[in-house]
């Protein structure tokens, strides 16, 4: 082999697929592997304990992997320290001749932007293949959306399900004639609780992910989050005994409650299986594949199916073609004009507020909420409080082990903080302190009333609501569903819409909640 090699092909901490483009015309008497970790990947932003182990055990067995199967494989580990991907290339560049550096479309534009003006300046070839893990061709997404008014993640989802026949009948119609279940999918637990959550596997660290937790503790201990326990797949075969785990115990009681939150019960009848799809150890069509046949078998209802498949074909899909679509205008979306700091809370869950204290809480334990919690707790406060939208941005792109900045982006800047003035949803998702009680029981553990505006024991939720929908009624005006909360607003006693505005302002003057 010597010190020549044909192509150099970099493989990055998201992309541990052994069915990638990369390996099509690998040849391993011609071509080596490069993949490395970076202290500065793990601090831009700060990334969670949880997250940075989930990262680099999942590469370490994974370069295992390919070693068993002959591959050369170029890896640096922390204890190289080697503080960015540049940097590692220039290692490999400073003792072999490399023709060409192969990668796979990194999942995050500044990682593209970066490494093509590096290797352009090092006067090598750089081909960048397309990533095939997703359901969607290069360039499908822009062309549906070319004739498109406005992009709606539903008409995406429906395109996408009759190209693949999902859940389509024998007549060419949606399964159950509707295309979208949601509706059903909206139960609170009620006072009982939830039912008996389904089996969880066993997934205990092996030898390889202990070595990691005790190098991060030591390279790298003042990241955000705990090691107190780690959970998490990190090679495919435990993602595949938590994908078979989810479809036959979890996901016959998935549907119904997707919505719901309980105090101490962090994952309740999720899949648990973002990370493993984002670190591409399971492929989305061998998920929804393993749905659909629960389905007819007779194991799973079709509103849980539908529902589960719509997360993955759906909003996945849709979330990343936007994310490509307008990668120039991210990160300068402020639509809001927002600009006050993310509260200290968020890093370590010191607040009174019940619902937040046990979100931020099992995000630093485990690295992990569901939809609901990042949506209308952690992220819905961040929106009614008025922080920066790049703060909360970064926030999420650390703290959640299935990060990765084509999903997170779009969904927190679009989705949640409505920095994106509609591209991705219709209106801000805004709902006072109610909404939180009716899903949860959240506020039973609380000194704060759901139902209450202003004064000691108002809701700081419900205040800054009624404060949102001061401040942005031209906007919700436009909103035929906003637009009564602006008139709610106003049909208050001016002493009363008083009273909530000066209790704004101190709660943000102090934070003292």
């Amino acid at each position: 082999m010597g010190n020549t090699v044909r192509n150099l092909c970099l493989i990055l901490g998201d992309q541990l697929n052994h069915d990638s483009l990369i390996w099509e015309d690998f040849d391993p008497a011609l071509d080596e592997v490069l993949m490395i970790e970076t202290v500065d990947e793990s601090n831009q932003p700060p990334s969670n304990k949880q997250r940075t182990v989930l990262f680099i055990s999942a590469m370490r067995h994974f370069s295992q992997e390919l070693r068993e199967k002959g591959f050369k494989v170029n890896y640096f580990t922390l204890r190289d320290r080697i503080n960015s991907l540049n940097e590692g290339i220039d290692c490999v560049l400073a003792t072999k001749t490399v023709s060409q550096i192969k990668m796979v479309l990194p999942g995050e534009k500044r990682v593209l932007d970066t490494l093509s003006l590096q290797i352009k300046g090092r006067q090598l070839s750089l081909q960048v293949l397309p990533d095939n893990h997703f359901m969607t061709e290069p360039g499908e997404f822009q062309h549906w959306l070319k004739d498109k008014k406005q992009p709606r993640m539903e008409y995406w989802y429906r395109y996408l399900r009759k190209k693949h026949n999902i859940l389509i009948n024998d007549f060419g119609k949606p399964e159950g004639e509707k295309w979208n279940f949601d509706a059903s999918n909206r139960r609170p637990f009620g006072k009982k609780g939830p039912p008996t959550p389904g089996n969880h596997p066993d997934i205990t660290p092996d030898n390889m992910t202990l070595e990691v937790i005790d190098e991060i503790n030591t390279l790298i201990p003042d990241l955000p989050g705990s090691l107190n326990s780690f959970e998490w797949p990190v090679c495919r075969k435990q993602a595949l005994s938590l994908l078979d785990s989810f479809i036959s115990d979890r996901l016959p009681l998935f549907g119904d409650f997707q919505d719901a939150m309980w105090q101490q019960e962090p994952f309740l009848n999720h899949s648990w299986l973002s990370s493993s799809l984002n670190l591409k150890l399971l492929h989305p069509w061998e998920v929804i594949e393993a749905a659909i046949q629960a389905y007819k078998n007779g194991n799973a209802p079709l509103n849980a199916v539908e529902g589960f498949i719509r997360q993955i074909l759906g909003w996945r899909e849709y979330v990343r073609g936007l994310y490509w679509t307008y990668s120039q205008k991210w990160e300068q979306m402020n639509a809001l004009e927002h600009h006050r700091d993310l509260p200290a809370f968020y890093w370590n869950g010191d607040t009174k507020m019940n619902c937040l204290r046990e979100s931020i809480s099992q995000v630093l334990e485990k690295g992990y909420g569901h939809h609901i919690q990042r949506l209308m707790v952690t992220g819905l406060f961040a929106l009614l409080y008025g922080a920066d939208p790049q703060q909360v941005h970064r926030w999420y792109l650390g703290m959640y082990v299935d990060a990765v900045a084509w999903v997170e982006v779009p969904n927190t800047l679009g989705m949640s903080q409505f920095a994106d003035n509609g591209i991705l949803a219709s209106k801000p998702y805004i709902a006072s302190g109610n909404y939180i009680n009716r899903m949860s029981n959240y506020c039973e553990h609380c000194p704060y009333s759901p139902k209450v505006a202003h004064g000691e024991n108002a809701c700081p939720f419900t205040t800054l609501y009624w404060a949102f929908v001061a401040d942005k009624q031209d906007i919700l005006e436009g909103h035929p569903r906003l637009s009564m909360q602006v008139k709610h607003w106003y049909n208050k006693p001016e002493k009363e819409r008083n009273e909530i505005l000066k209790n704004r302002e101190h709660l943000i003057s102090t934070l003292s909640i």
